[in-house]
């Protein structure tokens, strides 16, 4: 078994799916990427047994075979080549040997047998995502799921598909936000939760992408295809809480501002607050929004006025600045709509501009109670 690969795009690839291998893994045989030749093509996949990725390159080859090789010391070697071709031969003696432009390297490999084989989905429901969207959807969602291992299903995104459009949805009990679009529909009802890990793997490799995405599913696994890669992950399995029952919709009081004077000033007001609760205050009367935090045990205090367009009754309210900071930096828009209805009920946040047709996002943050 033996094949020529540029070494720059060999690492490319490999970086991507290194990023599925944990850093202790259980079995010894997933410290490594399989390669499985065939001719010219050679398919590199890495696994956590959760997770599988693999990516198919294309090299210059005319033999097959498979082995596994270590992971770590193979990315170590190609971040130090300048882009060249590696030859990369498999010896009797149970090692790979890499030859380059300047000397040779031999690695120790395992059976391609050993590796995890990934799972067949058996007659799937398939979806069509443009990769852009789909990017955007998990970038809008990842940030609000939760991390909390007694509440497995809100530690994922929940994926929501209908003809009438694909909705996205991320909580935690404390803020919760929820992406939808009109434009892209699946043919038929399905929804499944997804797990973060594969979801910000896929992040981070989409947002280069203008591919369409392949999502294949059932009820224990999804599959994304796209360009070159293929990602198969299981689904956290349970009931996603009915989120639609938490968002109020009576909220008389709105408040529009400017989302970026808004978000530095809570950033800057939050400094004072206290280091436990990150409480803020934000009191509105008329056209004067006052945002203030009190450390009261270290007697550190702040207080800014800004202006904004309100229309309701006076109102005060408590919120957690941390959260109130991830949104409002997740949020792209120029103009930030903020509904309330009474003190002690979730506030939601909305852009006002620059989303696409057919997109909409909704932000909910509960309140935090006030000590007057």
């Amino acid at each position: 078994m033996k094949f020529i690969v540029s070494s720059s795009y060999l690492l490319k690839q490999l970086q991507v799916l290194g990023s599925v291998i944990n850093s202790n893994n259980t079995l010894p045989i997933l410290d490594n990427f399989l390669f499985e030749l065939d001719n010219v093509e050679l398919t590199v996949s890495a696994s956590d047994l959760e997770t599988t990725m693999s990516a198919t390159l294309s090299i210059d080859s005319t033999s097959k075979g498979s082995v596994a090789v270590p992971a770590k010391l193979l990315l170590e070697i190609l971040k130090t080549f300048p882009e060249q071709p590696l030859t990369f031969t498999v010896e009797d003696n149970n090692t790979v040997e890499i030859s380059s432009n300047s000397g040779k390297y031999a690695l120790a490999y395992a059976a391609g047998e050993e590796f995890p084989k990934a799972v067949n989905l058996e007659d799937p429901s398939v979806t069509l995502v443009p990769a852009d969207v789909l990017a955007t959807a998990v970038s809008k969602t990842i940030f609000a799921a939760g991390n909390d291992d007694l509440r497995p299903v809100m530690s994922g995104v929940f994926f929501q598909f209908s003809p009438e459009g694909l909705t996205f949805v991320a909580t935690d009990a404390h803020k919760l936000v929820k992406y939808a679009r009109t434009d892209v529909k699946a043919s038929q009802v399905a929804d499944f939760i997804m797990p973060k890990k594969p979801l910000n793997i896929l992040k981070s490799i989409l947002g280069s992408s203008d591919a369409e995405v392949k999502i294949e599913y059932n009820d224990s696994n999804a599959t994304f295809s796209f360009d070159n890669y293929i990602l198969m992950c299981r689904l956290i399995d349970g009931k996603y809480p009915n989120y639609e029952a938490v968002i109020p919709k009576e909220n008389p009081n709105k408040l529009m501002i400017d989302r970026s004077l808004f978000l530095s000033s809570v950033k800057r007001v939050a400094i004072f607050s206290n280091k436990t609760t990150h409480q803020i205050r934000l009191k509105i009367a008329g056209a004067e929004l006052n945002v203030s935090a009190e450390d009261i045990d270290y007697s550190n205090k702040a207080e800014e006025r800004l202006t904004c367009d309100y229309q309701g009754d006076d109102l005060q309210i408590g919120f957690n600045s941390r959260f109130l900071t991830e949104m409002l930096t997740n949020l792209q828009s120029d103009m930030i709509m903020l509904e309330m209805s009474l003190p002690n009920r979730a506030g939601i946040l909305t852009p006002v501009d620059g989303l696409e047709e057919g997109e909409t996002v909704t932000m909910l943050v509960m309140p935090v109670m006030l000590n007057s």
